[in-house]
């Protein structure tokens, strides 16, 4: 694929510094998530409803799936939907808030100062907020509404609703002097009382369940749902196909819309139909498996890279996620130690085996284009410059991609033995992969600071180096 061919160089693109300062964010959470999961491999080796497991789950889901997520949405949101995002001015802003907000959130988790917990999940909801105003305002923009805006608006819902029920029950765990200067100060107080009428109502549930329906509302309905809206743009343009059933594309979004809202209420309320809903998200993930396979078998590109290795690994590892999902959602289930520690396997391979590895497949897409396009763009037919593939290692790439694997086996068996020693060698695995990563990244982003072009020709220094035809080579006519 050449360059021109990534929206990246479309006019509708904001300026690459914008997701690349979310991009390296999100990977410094990441490598800060896996050194602390070495330290601490017990946070995976016990049940998972403990202020440890949250602090470092809020660290994964906060600062590097979400960090990496919203980078992404700004640089693919206006490509894919042909239009412009509408401030990159808000995004900036955004960025603070949301880098204050969950950096505070984790350490307050770690502490259990849950009150600290909700003055940090504020600031975190104001970037959200600005977030979410300003892709739907981009949406508004959009020329041609389809399946792909849809999944997109989707996730923004409940995107919205996942952070609105998070505070919820944050704020149902702590107390707040009505003297306090914290109240008297408005807005701030305004949203406090808020938070404390719907927490009153929260504190009706029980707490687990509470707390996995909140986390259902962002590993599903925002992560899933934006890899299955935008993998049928992405995909299609990296493999010069195209989707092939559209009304398939539009039904297996509605499905896990559906799915997702009845598992929530189900979740939350305890309710038996936790089973069926489990069933029609499964559901929409085998219309969307199957309408994958069509966009593949169709591609005019044969040869998979290795940055799509890693995406179509991540989604095959949605089967025995599902499979997980339905066998927790049994009613007759019975809550064990063995149970909750396939609870704890359930939430890893959500976050770390499908939605991570997605996003480290697409990293491997989206970074040497925006960098290419910002070191050689203006360079083409003015100099040689190198391919995307020359700005990274090919080969790190691969050992990346088995160390990512193993590590991902070793940890799951260290999670259902309860063994931390097996969590930490796993663990160990993974911090391997990210260090391969990020030699790859620093090799792309060198780049940026030093651009490797040769010129087109060497131009001879003399005259006479030039050759001339000699003329008793010229064949006579007679």
């Amino acid at each position: 694929m050449t360059p021109g061919a990534f929206g990246a160089f479309s006019p509708h693109a904001p300026n690459i510094v914008l997701p690349l300062r979310f991009v390296v964010t999100g990977l410094l959470a990441l490598f800060s998530g896996v050194i602390w999961l070495i330290v601490r491999p017990d946070i995976l080796a016990t049940y998972h409803y403990n202020q440890y497991v949250i602090a470092v789950t809020h660290l994964f889901v906060l600062g590097w799936i979400s960090t990496i997520v919203m980078g992404a949405m700004y640089q693919l949101v206006p490509v894919a939907l042909e239009t412009k995002l509408y401030s990159e001015r808000l995004a900036r802003w955004q960025f603070i808030f949301h880098l204050i907000g969950f950096v505070g959130m984790v350490w307050m988790f770690w502490t259990w100062n849950l009150k600290q917990v909700g003055h940090f999940g504020s600031v975190l909801t104001v970037g959200v907020a600005l977030f979410v105003y300003n892709i739907i305002r981009t949406l508004l923009r959009v020329p041609r509404w389809n399946f792909v805006a849809t999944g997109v608006a989707s996730a923004l819902s409940w995107l919205s609703l996942a952070v609105l029920a998070g505070l919820a029950i944050a704020a149902g765990k702590c107390s707040y002097d009505s003297e306090s200067a914290l109240l008297q100060a408005a807005p701030v107080s305004a949203l406090v009382h808020f938070l404390k009428s719907v927490a009153g109502y929260v504190a009706h549930f029980d707490a687990i369940s509470a707390m996995h329906a909140h986390a259902h509302l962002g590993s599903v309905g925002v992560f899933l749902m934006l890899i299955v809206g935008m993998s049928y743009k992405l995909l299609p343009m990296f493999t010069l196909s195209e989707v092939q059933n559209p009304r398939r594309a539009r039904a297996s979004i509605w499905l896990l819309n559906v799915g997702l809202l009845a598992s929530f209420l189900a979740v939350l309320f305890r309710s038996p139909l936790k089973f069926i809903s489990s069933l029609l998200i499964v559901a929409g993930l085998v219309v969307y498996g199957l309408e994958i396979l069509a966009i593949l078998r169709a591609r005019k590109r044969r040869a998979l890279d290795w940055g799509l290795r890693y995406f179509l690994t991540a989604l095959s590892l949605l089967v025995p996620l599902s499979f997980l999902a339905v066998l927790l959602a049994w009613p007759g289930l019975p809550l064990n130690v063995f149970t909750g520690q396939l609870e704890n396997l359930y939430g890893f391979l959500a976050f770390v085996g499908v939605v991570s590895f997605a996003i480290v497949g697409m990293l491997y897409k989206i970074i040497p284009f925006l960098v290419w396009y910002r070191s050689y763009s203006s360079k083409i037919g003015l100099a040689k410059v190198p391919s995307l593939a020359d700005l990274y290692s090919p080969g790190l790439q691969v050992a990346g991609y088995w160390s990512w694997l193993s590590g991902l086996v070793t940890t799951s068996l260290g999670i259902i033995l309860s063994q931390a020693m097996v969590a930490r060698v796993g663990c160990s695995l993974f911090l391997l992969s990210l260090i391969v990563l990020a030699v790859n990244v620093a090799k792309m982003l060198s780049h940026l600071a030093k651009p490797r072009v040769e010129p087109l020709l060497q131009v001879p220094k003399r005259a006479s180096e030039f050759q001339r035809p000699q003329p008793e080579i010229i064949p006579s006519r007679s």
